[in-house]
C-alpha cells in the first residue's frame, strides 16, 4: 500500500471539482483528454531526464563538501534502531550509519557487504564469512557476536522489530569461527541473503540498548540526531570501503509539503529532495539549477477484480478488463511517461526474475467486447472504486471507463476519500484499486499478494499450482530453475489472476545539478534510500 496526496493537491481545486462532475455523469473522450491536459499531464522532457541521469554518472567522484537532503516524512518517532525503522527518513539514516551482511544492487540481487562471502548447500543452513578489518564508529572490531545479537534480537517480541515476521524463520545464529557465522532456518529459503540486505537487518554492536548514538560500521557517524527535526552525519574516516564516502557531511530533514521541498531545492537551500510530483518536472528541469532523477518501476497501481465475488468471478470479464487497458496512452498521459508499461505481472523489468518472454497484452476493444458478450453480465452499470490514496487510480478509472464504453460496458467510477481508504475500502469491493510498492524479493512480492491464504491477496485468487511453485522456488538454489519457476508464476497471474497492472510507476527525486552519483534502485527513490555513500559534489 502507498498513501498519496488528495486529488485537489495534484490537479488543483478547480480541476478536482470538474473531475467529480465527470465521475457523476461518465467520462467522454473529450472529458478524459481535458482532464489529463489540465492536470499538467503532457509528455515532455523525457530526453532531458535520460541525459541528466547519464551525465550524473560520467564525472569522476570528488571528495569533500556538505549537502542538505529532504524527504517527505519525519516525526518524533524517527529512530536509529534498525529493527524499528519504518519510513524513508529512518531508512536513509540507517544506510548512513550502518551496514548489513549484504546489500541489494539495482536489480535487487544481494551483493557482499560486511559478509565477504556467503554459501549454502540446501538453502536451509547458511555460512557467512565476515570481512576482516571492519570496526564500529567507536573503534570496536566487528565480531560474529555482533551479528548473532543483531539478527536474533528481531525474534524477541520485546524488541518490537518491524521485521519479526521475516526473522521468525531463523532457528539459530551461531559463531562458527573467528570470522564466520552460521544461520540455520526452519525451512529452506534461497532468498536469505536478499532479506539480510534490507533496512532492518543492519548490524549493530553486541548488547546495544541505546541507539541514539547510531554506533555502526557505516560510512558516516552521528554528529546530531533530533527526531522530527534533523540529523547531521559526518564522514567516517575509518570506513572499510577504500575511498568512501565522498562527502564530509550530510544534513537530513523531513519536509511534508512537496512544493516547499521544490522551492527549497530551487533556492539552493537543499541539494536533494525525494518524492517529486510529476507536475513539478518542468519547473525543476527549466531552472538550470536542478534536475530530475527518475527511478522506474518502484510501485504499481492495480485494478483489483475479486475472483471470489461479483463480476470478477467470471474469467471472461477479467480478461476483457485487462484488454481495455490502453497502457501506452495511460503511461504517457497520466504519468507523463514516467514509468514502464506493465503486463499484468507484479515483477518489474528491473528485477532479475522478471519474465520478459511473456507476450505483451494489447489494448483490444473488439476482443474485450467478445469476452464481455461471452460473460453475459447484463447491461447494469458496474461500480469501480478508486481513490487518490491509490496513486493515479482516479485518472486510470476515468480512462478505463471511456475505453470500456467502446466495448459496450458501462462502468460507474466511485471516488472515495484518501482518508480511511486502506482500512474501509481496499479489498472490500468487487472491483477497486490498490497500490503496491516494490518488495526486496520476488518471493515476498508473490507471497504477500498472491498466495492463496495471504491476508493481502487482493483479488481473493486461489491457485494450487501457483502455491506449489512458490514454495518450491523458495527452496531452489539453482538460479536458472528458480528463474523458470518465477516465470511460470508470472504467467499464471497474467492469464488467470484478478489483478490488472497497466504500468509500473516511477519515483522522482530532485537534485542540485552539481550532485552526482545517483543510480536507480527498484526499492525506491534516493537509490532505495542508500544514496549517502554513493553521491558527491562536482567542483
Amino acid at each position: 500500500m502507498e498513501h498519496d496526496k488528495p486529488l485537489a493537491s495534484i490537479v488543483g481545486p478547480h480541476e478536482s471539482t470538474r473531475i467529480m462532475g465527470v465521475l457523476q455523469r461518465g467520462a467522454s473522450r473529450r472529458d478524459v483528454l481535458a482532464m489529463l491536459t489540465a492536470a499538467g499531464m503532457q509528455v515532455t522532457l523525457a530526453g532531458a531526464i535520460a541525459s541528466a541521469a547519464a551525465s550524473a554518472q560520467a564525472a569522476t567522484p570528488r571528495k569533500g563538501g556538505r549537502i542538505r537532503v529532504a524527504g517527505p516524512v519525519s516525526g518524533v518517532s524517527d529512530t536509529l534502531d534498525p529493527a524499528k525503522q519504518s519510513n524513508q527518513a529512518d531508512y536513509a539514516r540507517g544506510f548512513m550509519f550502518y551496514n548489513g551482511l549484504t546489500v541489494l544492487d539495482g536489480s535487487l540481487t544481494p551483493q557482499p557487504s560486511l559478509a565477504e562471502e556467503f554459501a549454502t548447500k540446501d538453502a536451509k543452513t547458511w555460512v557467512f564469512k565476515l570481512r576482516n578489518g571492519v570496526t564500529f564508529h567507536d573503534g570496536k572490531p566487528l565480531t560474529p557476536a555482533d551479528v548473532v545479537f543483531s539478527l536474533m534480537r528481531h525474534k524477541n517480541p520485546a524488541t518490537g522489530s518491524k521485521a519479526k515476521v521475516l526473522a521468525d524463520q531463523i532457528e539459530a545464529v551461531t559463531a562458527s569461527g573467528p570470522n564466520e557465522v552460521t544461520i540455520r532456518l526452519a525451512a529452506p529459503n534461497a532468498d536469505l541473503p536478499a532479506i539480510l540486505g534490507t533496512y532492518h537487518f543492519h548490524i549493530v554492536k553486541d548488547g546495544t540498548t541505546d541507539f541514539n548514538a547510531g554506533i555502526g560500521t557505516g560510512p558516516y557517524k552521528v554528529k546530531e540526531f533530533r527526531p522530527g527535526v534533523r540529523s547531521i552525519a559526518v564522514r567516517n574516516e575509518n570506513y572499510w570501503k577504500p575511498g568512501r564516502p565522498y562527502l564530509d557531511e550530510i544534513e537530513y530533514v523531513g519536509i511534508a509539503d512537496e512544493p516547499a521541498r521544490v522551492n527549497a531545492l530551487l533556492a539552493g537551500e537543499l541539494d536533494l529532495i525525494g518524492t517529486v510530483n510529476p507536475r513539478s518536472i518542468d519547473r525543476i528541469n527549466g531552472s538550470g539549477k536542478a534536475t530530475i532523477f527518475e527511478t522506474k518501476g518502484v510501485s504499481y497501481t492495480d485494478l483489483i477484480m475479486r475472483r471470489d465475488s461479483g463480476p470478477g468471478a467470471n474469467p471472461d470479464f477479467v480478461v476483457a478488463m485487462k484488454l481495455l487497458f490502453n497502457r501506452e496512452q495511460m503511461l504517457k498521459s497520466i504519468q507523463l511517461g514516467r514509468g514502464v508499461v506493465a503486463n499484468d505481472q507484479p515483477i518489474n523489468p528491473a528485477n532479475r526474475f522478471f519474465f520478459k518472454g511473456l507476450p505483451q497484452r494489447p489494448y483490444d476493444a473488439d476482443k474485450a467486447k467478445w469476452h464481455l458478450k461471452k460473460a453475459n453480465l447484463g447491461s447494469a452499470a458496474i461500480p469501480v472504486v478508486a481513490s487518490p490514496a491509490a496513486t493515479s487510480s482516479v485518472e486510470m478509472a476515468l480512462v478505463l471507463q471511456y475505453t470500456a464504453r467502446q466495448a459496450g460496458l458501462n462502468l460507474e467510477v466511485r471516488n472515495m476519500p484518501a482518508d480511511g481508504y486502506w482500512s474501509q475500502h481496499w479489498m472490500k469491493h468487487p472491483i477497486s484499486f490498490g497500490n503496491v510498492n516494490t518488495r526486496p524479493t520476488a518471493d515476498l512480492a508473490m507471497t504477500l499478494f498472491f498466495k492463496s491464504d495471504a491476508p493481502w491477496n487482493e483479488a481473493g485468487w486461489k491457485n494450487e499450482k501457483f502455491d506449489q511453485l512458490l514454495v518450491a522456488a523458495r527452496a531452489e538454489t539453482d538460479v536458472a530453475r528458480r528463474t523458470q519457476m518465477y516465470a511460470d508464476m508470472q504467467t499464471l497471474i497474467n492469464h488467470d489472476g484478478g489483478i490488472g497492472i497497466p504500468m509500473f510507476l516511477s519515483s522522482l527525486d530532485g537534485q542540485n545539478v552539481k550532485l552526482k552519483g545517483l543510480q536507480p534502485n527498484s526499492l525506491g527513490g534516493m537509490m532505495g534510500s542508500n544514496f549517502a555513500e554513493n553521491v558527491w559534489l562536482e567542483s
